[in-house]
């Protein structure tokens, strides 16, 4: 039997300087882009537009009152009045990056509320009060996933509906007044601090670090993804996109209870309506501004973060700068209008 061997390809000289500036372009490249550019790139060029645009609002705002504004006291109080956003919109961008929308979320803020501070009076226990107000947060988000999956209906009309309902709901079970709380121990997660940092700012920074990890480092994440980039190629690819819808809402309810939970314990109160009216609007815009494409496939959850604190330093600098709630009202609605049109342009550029 012949045995063909491999002939050896020769390669000749103009071969040789046909290759040898293409890997030495690569190289040049790697080694002369600007540490300016390393940083865009590692932090995206989104976030780093985010940074920019929060930049400037603390300069404006810093420059308007100095005397005020960088205090550690103001910075600490931007942290804890972004708290419960922050919650809503990291539990948001995970929604909306299957291209889903939660529009009840305020509402389950609202019930939630109603919920732990009965439970309270109920069982004495703040950590039992806490699961329950998780608990019914949870059960409404499971709610919303069978409606939007079983029942076949848009999410946006889903939770419109829901929305009214949960609503209703805390009203009538508090009889449409506000339930105070006088437990020491519970009130301590709204105003209390451990080593100088206060609980609402723990728990969100906890709730965040969660959400990042799941997002950019699971299985889970990756599939989530998947879901909203493309739902038909990832049933096909195996993915229960149903079973991951339904858990992705209950996941937004359970973080709407917990972020009621914030609230009860700063006001000391069960609120029906009160302080959750529009943290839905606030947690789209947060997310939308961080990045999210409403049609799905696209966010992070340091962009919606990144959305939070933008809000965050725009409400605080207005009412620093006594500007009147109706014109803050005005602005926060600028701001989500703005942010609609960048992902808009956003998606037809690069989708």
């Amino acid at each position: 039997m012949t045995h063909l061997k491999a002939e050896p390809i020769a390669v000749t000289a103009a071969d040789r300087l046909k290759a040898e500036p293409i890997a030495v372009t690569a190289a040049d490249r790697r080694g002369g882009r600007s540490t300016l550019g390393r940083a865009i790139e590692r932090v995206g060029t989104h976030n780093f537009s985010l940074l920019i645009a929060l930049s400037i609002l603390v300069a404006i705002f810093g420059s308007l009152r100095p005397d005020v504004f960088f205090l550690l006291r103001n910075i600490l109080n931007i942290g804890q009045a972004i708290a419960i956003l922050g919650i809503l919109a990291t539990a948001q961008t995970i929604v909306i990056i299957t291209a889903g929308l939660d529009i009840s979320v305020g509402a389950i803020v609202g019930m939630s509320t109603v919920g732990i501070a009965l439970a309270v009076g109920w069982t004495g226990s703040p950590f039992l009060s806490i699961l329950f107000g998780v608990a019914v947060g949870a059960t409404a988000g499971i709610v919303n996933g069978l409606i939007i999956t079983v029942g076949r209906i848009n999410a946006v009309i889903a939770t419109l509906g829901t929305m009214a309902v949960f609503r209703g709901v805390a009203f009538i079970i508090s009889n449409g007044q506000s339930i105070s709380i006088f437990d020491p121990a519970f009130r301590f997660i709204g105003d209390g601090r451990i080593f100088g940092v206060p609980v609402t700012i723990s728990v969100l920074v906890v709730v965040v670090a969660i959400f990042f990890v799941l997002m950019s480092y699971t299985v889970t994440g990756r599939n989530i993804y998947a879901i909203g980039g493309n739902p038909v190629v990832a049933r096909l690819a195996g993915i229960n996109v149903r079973a991951y819808q339904i858990g992705i809402y209950t996941m937004s309810g359970a973080a709407a209870g917990l972020a009621g939970m914030l609230l009860a314990a700063r006001t000391g109160s069960g609120q029906p309506i009160s302080g959750s009216d529009g943290l839905e609007l606030e947690a789209i815009t947060a997310a939308v501004l961080g990045g999210c494409a409403l049609t799905g496939g696209k966010g992070t959850i340091i962009g919606g973060l990144l959305g939070v604190l933008i809000i965050g330093v725009l409400d605080n600098g207005l009412i620093l700068t006594s500007v009147p709630t109706f014109y803050q009202m005005v602005a926060k609605g600028v701001l989500l209008i703005t942010a609609v049109i960048i992902a808009e342009q956003q998606a037809r550029q690069y989708g």
